[in-house]
């Protein structure tokens, strides 16, 4: 287990032509271990990456020391495909439950419009006394 150590845990994230590898130092020594290497990997664009040091133990002390990104090393041809991250299709109970709810909730806006104006006709009504 890699906890409380006293010195600083390190790890490497590059994606470099559709290569994604990931390489940790946690044992101090400024050697980098391989974690995952991955080829042929499509990252979708227009997406981040976040950070967090957030496990819930409170007897741990944890941060990010910081993030640095490296300057890109080659050239991208512009014509590059854009992969957009696919959308999973909604299951048929999802999309009954939407469809069911929708058509009550309209059904409850038409009920309120037709009482408020029938309260509005009866109060515009002129009564002779």
């Amino acid at each position: 287990m890699v906890r409380n150590l006293n010195h600083d845990t390190f790890l490497v994230i590059r994606y470099v032509k559709r290569r994604l590898t990931v390489l940790i130092d946690i044992d101090g020594k400024h050697e980098w271990r391989d974690c995952i290497d991955v080829p042929g990997v499509r990252l979708p664009r227009g997406y981040y990456f976040g950070t967090s040091s957030v496990t819930g133990d409170l007897r741990e002390i944890l941060r990010d020391s910081g993030v640095s990104p490296g300057p890109l090393r080659g050239r991208f041809p512009p014509s590059s495909p854009a992969v957009e991250a696919p959308l999973e299709p909604m299951s048929g109970l999802a999309l009954f439950l939407i469809v069911f709810f929708s058509l009550v909730a309209i059904v409850f806006a038409i009920v309120i419009g037709i009482i408020v104006y029938n309260k509005w006709q009866e109060q515009s009504r002129k009564h002779f006394y």
